[in-house]
């Protein structure tokens, strides 16, 4: 009988997790809610997997790690797998088909292990958890839902729109992030070969025209000191840049350390902005999703504090959950969490009303992920020039510095 790993809330409200043993993971969260605990994450322990190599005449291949489709793939697998269905084929002749074509072997060795299961008599749903880093638990309660109003080739295909939105507009924010970061560093690149290859020498220069005990303008005094601490004491530096990179993994994995993160991400100028708009895309989209497919509030919202991949975003959807476990409405603890704007808990109240709350978070995600898509524009436009102004007036800074104490060359050598 599998191992489940499970996250769940107690009468008190105190998150606790442990491990149960259930014969799927549908009987562990029954089993789990006898136990007056309401169920957040749950997840199969796997730790070795034996897949069919059928490539290889249908021997055991034991892999020390479960094998992963990506997330692009996975979309694509999901839009053919939909499309499959909605021709009328089986389900296991549509995933028999799906392995069959695949030439990545993660997908054929995912793709077979589901098919097995689900020959043997286990549900759709059963069958992917099975392979909890591939699937995650958006998509298990979509497929889900799907079994339960027999629609899954509709929720297959809505599911593939959501991951494909949600991937291109991932993929608009990581273009306005690398930009800026491949300048800055070409120009940090640049400041430091001045610093340790030229500068050096225009001391030398100095030193030998003017004589070493010749006053030289304060800025180029600060300027020679510093490029005699980057050349003497190199291995400092590099130690300091070692120090922080490790100290911001480190940090990014602590709990308090990964909020604080996203929460200067969040209120960060510039790039803020597209931080806050690109999450409240993703809440309302994932929120939206979910609950038009059947999911129940209380579900939808645990698995978008799961799924929202921003912890601020996170702890205000948990505040939301809390105060909904009570009989809440979701529009008035939102505006209490002080994260998303007024407009987005204007249209969630406005949708509770009418009762067209997911078709009002379908709306507010395309909204936000249009003023995505013209903040990263405007920002591209805006930071292009900054930088090249920046960038310009540090090379400037070390010329002028470098140059001033040409005048008092030229006087002495006049003279």
């Amino acid at each position: 009988m599998p191992q489940y790993l499970y996250t769940a809330m107690n009468s008190a409200g105190k998150e606790c997790k442990g491990k149960i043993e259930a014969a799927s993971e549908d009987a562990a969260a029954v089993e789990l809610r006898a136990k007056n605990l309401y169920v957040t994450s749950l997840k199969v322990a796997v730790k070795v997997q034996k897949v069919k190599n059928k490539a290889k005449g249908g021997g055991l291949n034991v892999n020390l790690g479960p094998m992963v489709i990506k997330r692009k793939e996975l979309t694509v697998v999901t839009r053919q797998l939909a499309i499959l269905l909605g021709a009328g084929l089986p389900l296991i002749r549509s995933l028999r088909t799906l392995e069959k074509q695949a030439k990545n072997p993660a997908v054929q060795g995912v793709l077979g292990k589901t098919s097995d299961i689900v020959e043997g008599g286990s549900t759709f749903a059963e069958a992917l958890a099975q392979s909890p880093k591939s699937f995650d638990k958006l998509y298990l309660n979509m497929v889900r839902a799907g079994e339960a109003s027999g629609a899954m080739e509709i929720i297959l295909d809505r599911l593939a729109g959501f991951m494909e939105k949600a991937a291109r507009i991932a993929g608009k924010v990581k273009s306005a992030m690398i930009y800026p970061c491949v300048i800055m560093s070409i120009a940090i690149l640049a400041v430091v070969g001045l610093m340790i290859f030229i500068v050096p020498n225009f001391r030398k220069i100095f030193s030998d025209l003017l004589g070493p005990d010749e006053p030289l303008p304060g800025i180029t005094e600060f300027l020679i000191a510093c490029s005699d601490s980057m050349v003497q004491t190199w291995y400092y530096w590099l130690i300091g840049v070692a120090v922080i990179v490790i100290g911001f993994k480190i940090t990014a994995k602590i709990p308090a350390g990964k909020f604080g993160l996203d929460w200067c991400a969040y209120n960060m100028p510039l790039f803020g902005p597209i931080v806050m708009k690109t999450a409240v895309s993703r809440f309302s989209r994932t929120l939206g999703t979910l609950m038009s497919s059947g999911v129940p509030v209380l579900s939808a919202l645990a698995i978008v504090k799961e799924t929202s991949g921003n912890e601020v975003v996170a702890k205000a959807v948990q505040e939301v959950y809390s105060a909904v476990k009570e009989g809440d409405g979701i529009s008035v603890p939102l505006s209490k969490t002080k994260v998303f704007p007024e407009m987005v808990i204007s249209m969630v109240e406005v949708g509770e009303e009418t009762g067209k709350l997911p078709e009002m978070l379908e709306k507010i995600a395309n909204t936000f992920e249009e003023e995505v898509d013209n903040s990263v524009s405007a920002l591209t436009s805006l930071i292009e020039p900054l930088m090249i102004v920046g960038l310009a007036g540090i090379v400037g800074t070390i010329v002028i510095a470098l140059f001033l104490p040409l005048t008092k060359i030229i006087e002495k050598m006049s003279g």
